[in-house]
């Protein structure tokens, strides 16, 4: 076992332990940006102008009446910026924009002595347009070839050979939605200047450093005038690794240009109507199966919605389609991505990276294609899993396939599926008005950015003459439990109790050039960074107490804040240990920093080897649908998943249960819509408010939740063994998909291919059923009740499936 995956004993890592602000966010003592105004003299408030059409260039932009409003300040425009007019890493999208793009985007923003004052001044603003044609949805974006970006295309094998060999050939269409964010603490920066013109930027960003690298090109400053400091979020999920770091230059502007803090702070009507979302995709296919179901061949265009600018579209695409192979080999396939331009807020990361899109699409394809092949979904399934030697088809081994089998038969019988199947099927026979079923479907998720550059953390670790230890790394706390596991491999390096570990907030004066907390990659990078520094430390405090106690550096063991040597009775206390290091001028803080081995991407040819390894799991989910309304209900989901040795095991498992319920959300619940309509309000944004916008709650929740994390399961060349957990969980709800598709089959015949929306609201899964239903007359000569509305309003999204005339199973 390497270095870095071996575990000492008597661990602090593996221990199951509280999130290490538990406590402040149940009593409301943590502190987040918004909350340090209050800390604060002279802070100013900054409002948005913002602009109500989807698409137009500005002839006329007037401030004076603004700057009549009691208690307005300042109004900033592009002609204040001293640096470069532009908030993104890509270059396309003007801080200050002279053409508007999407409805609602900022033109000016207001500094106000109160944030009334501020608001008022905005609504003075006077914006002039000259309106342009919009594109505000993805299928008009693909009528009007209105694309940007780079446009990948995955190839392995022959596909058109692997069709010919085929025996059921099937094509079809899928679209499905995008998702809000929808994090508690809503976009926010505090900026002030000092007396040396340094600026100081607290902002709630996953990504610190280009944060800096933002603020610092748009005041026309090098980066080492800027620090960035983020103390945690209420939440990011994607949503803050590149969309805070324009809302943090205005705040810095506003500071360098009055001499006072501004605070920037979007409520959240703001938040929904100026930030991005997840991607929405349009999938159109071709897949090819052997008279045994297995997959020879697959021809896929993948179509994200970008929104109006690139953001993180292109890196999102490229995930996609490294995962529409999801746990499937697939030895064909010709696979292409492509990124709408619409007038929308630039859609962005959101947990899962693509990764989710691409494996929806598989996932969608097997639960349809299923019956016409006369097989049990979970057959189809287990039949196409990766063996050993099998690579994905940019090329990357899939180490540990065994382990996709694994979790999935632990699944299988930790849940009893084989009685409960049986039970299920005794249940539909009883009851023709609602019907149950169970899914089971897998995850493998790559871990490690796309982007090889990214895949490297650091960390800055202090020891004082006391014994006591301060930690800084590049990663940031957004509720995921980082920082926990960031104390327990520093404790567990220095062989000392947590207890004498602090840990600083993270700031780009303390670690520099950070890679973004994203990519499920926060743990990996940055706990190895803090075990190379602490090692350093660690080191160095053995030749000291070698000396003390007589003994070669080789065989003394600090354990439990212990220095001993073995084979004697001998021992030094931590604390003294630190003390006479310090008398022995020996160094007691050092920067660590590690990058990931192993690791080669080719963006040209899309191959090579772009991740550290895979996150296995899978999950069974059992519903029951209402045949009169489509609504239902989550009965029971059991969950295996594989994170190696499992740095904190509540913290784990609870990134597995809200990973679950959030990917839940976006297949089943969260709809957005804009307006499509040629009127005023055209590419409004239609869901602005957890009213309009349902969010996943206690009453979507399984009745039954079992989650269980995969046993000796060390993942070598990982810090203590560990595999990331952030975002592969999200994919194990495609399983409550794939259960509420089966329950509306069984409202039919059997044998039935059903189309289901995504997401699959109630009433998506209701015209379903009625397609269902539809069938059943169509095969019986009796025709299904009749029923308000049309059942293409239900899977409009989803196109039709078609069947190749070689196809011996029907349509």
């Amino acid at each position: 076992m390497s270095e870095l995956s071996e575990r000492p004993e008597k661990s602090v890592v593996g221990v199951s332990m509280p999130h290490e602000s538990a406590a402040l966010h149940v009593t409301g003592a943590a502190l987040y940006t918004d909350d340090l105004i209050h800390r604060t003299k002279d802070v100013l408030h900054a409002y948005p102008v913002q602009a109500m059409k989807a698409h137009g260039r500005i002839t006329a932009l007037r401030t004076e009446r603004a700057l009549a409003v009691p208690g307005v300040v300042r109004v900033l425009t592009v002609a204040d910026v001293p640096g470069v007019n532009d908030a993104g890493m890509k270059h396309d999208e003007p801080l200050f924009p002279d053409t508007v793009m999407f409805y609602g985007h900022a033109v000016a923003w207001v500094l106000g002595e109160t944030l009334e004052a501020a608001r008022l001044g905005a609504a003075a603003v006077e914006v002039e347009l000259d309106e342009l044609p919009s594109v505000v949805t993805l299928q008009d974006a693909i009528e009007a070839g209105s694309f940007h970006g780079a446009r990948p295309v995955m190839l392995t094998g022959d596909a058109e050979a692997g069709f010919a060999d085929s025996a059921h050939v099937f094509t079809g269409e899928f679209q499905f939605s995008d998702q809000e964010h929808f994090y508690l603490e809503t976009h926010a920066a505090l900026a002030l200047v000092d007396e040396a013109e340094q600026v100081f930027v607290q902002s709630s960003t996953q990504h610190p450093s280009e944060t800096q690298e933002i603020v610092a090109h748009v005041l026309g400053l090098h980066s080492h005038e800027v620090t960035v400091q983020c103390l945690r979020m209420g939440g990011g999920f994607g949503g803050k690794e590149m969309q805070p770091h324009g809302f943090a230059a205005i705040a810095a502007l506003g500071a360098k240009l009055t001499g006072r803090p501004v605070r920037v702070r979007l409520n959240r009507t703001q938040d929904l109507t100026m930030s991005g979302k997840r991607h929405g995709f349009h999938a159109q296919w071709k897949i090819g199966f052997d008279a045994d179901g297995h997959i020879q061949a697959l021809d896929a265009t993948l179509t994200a919605d970008g929104g109006w600018s690139l953001d993180l579209s292109e890196p999102v695409v490229a995930r996609a389609l490294c995962h529409i192979d999801n746990t499937y080999w697939i030895p064909h396939a010709r696979v292409a991505g492509r990124i709408a331009k619409t007038n929308k807020a630039s859609n962005t990361a959101f947990r899962g990276f693509g990764g989710p899109q691409g494996m929806l699409v598989i996932e969608d394809i097997m639960g349809r294609c299923a019956p016409l092949l006369g097989l049990d979904p979970m057959e189809l399934r287990e039949r196409n899993f990766y063996r050993q030697g099998q690579s994905t088809p940019y090329g990357q081994p899939v180490t540990q396939p065994e382990r996709i089998s694994a979790v999935w038969q632990q699944v299988k019988e930790k849940g009893g599926l084989a009685d409960r199947k049986r039970e299920i099927a005794a249940f539909n026979a009883a009851h023709p008005h609602a019907k149950r079923a169970v899914a089971i479907t897998g995850v493998k998720f790559g871990i490690s950015f796309n982007l090889t550059a990214f895949n490297q953390g650091g960390a800055l670790v202090l020891i004082y003459k006391d014994g006591s230890v301060l930690i800084n790394h590049g990663g940031t706390e957004m509720g995921q439990g980082l920082h926990t596991k960031m104390l327990q491999v520093a404790a567990t390096t220095l062989g000392i109790p947590l207890h004498k570990v602090r840990l600083a907030p993270t700031r780009t004066d303390k670690v520099p050039n950070t890679s973004a907390t994203a990519a499920s990659s926060g743990a990996d990078l940055n706990g190895a960074a803090v075990k190379n520094a602490c090692q350093q430390l660690r080191e160095r405090l053995l030749e000291v107490a070698a000396t003390q106690l007589g003994s070669s550096a080789a065989d003394v063991r600090i354990v439990e804040g212990v220095a001993r040597t073995l084979g004697s009775d001998k021992e030094l206390a931590w604390d003294e240990l630190v003390r006479t290091a310090y008398f022995q001028r020996v160094q007691l803080s050092a920067a660590g920093f590690y990058r990931t081995e192993g690791l080669h991407w080719d963006a040209k040819s899309f191959s090579g080897t772009p991740f550290k390894y895979f996150a296995i799991g899978a999950a069974a989910a059992e519903v029951e649908v209402d045949g009169f309304t489509g609504a239902y209900r989550i009965r029971r989901v059991d969950i295996v998943h594989d994170v190696g040795d499992s740095l904190s095991p509540m913290i784990d498992i609870g990134q597995v249960e809200g990973g679950f319920v959030q990917g839940a959300g976006w297949l089943t619940l969260e709809d957005l819509r804009w307006d499509t309509g040629d009127g005023p309000n055209r590419g409004r944004l239609l869901t602005q408010a957890a009213s309009t916008y349902k969010l996943p709650s206690f009453s979507e929740m399984p009745e039954e939740f079992n989650v269980t994390l995969l046993e000796n399961a060390t993942e070598e060349g990982a810090v203590y063994g560990s595999k990331a957990v952030g975002e592969p969980p999200l994919m194990l709800a495609f399983s409550v998909r794939e259960a509420l598709r089966q329950a509306a089959a069984a409202f039919g015949p059997s044998g039935v291919s059903v189309e289901l929306a995504s997401p699959a609201t109630p009433e998506a899964v209701y015209w379903a059923v009625e397609a269902a239903r539809q069938d059943e007359g169509s095969r019986t000569g009796v025709a299904p009740a009749a029923h308000n509305g049309s059942a293409t309003s239900g899977l409009a999204a989803n196109g039709k499936i078609r069947t190749d005339a070689k196809t011996l199973s029907g349509a």
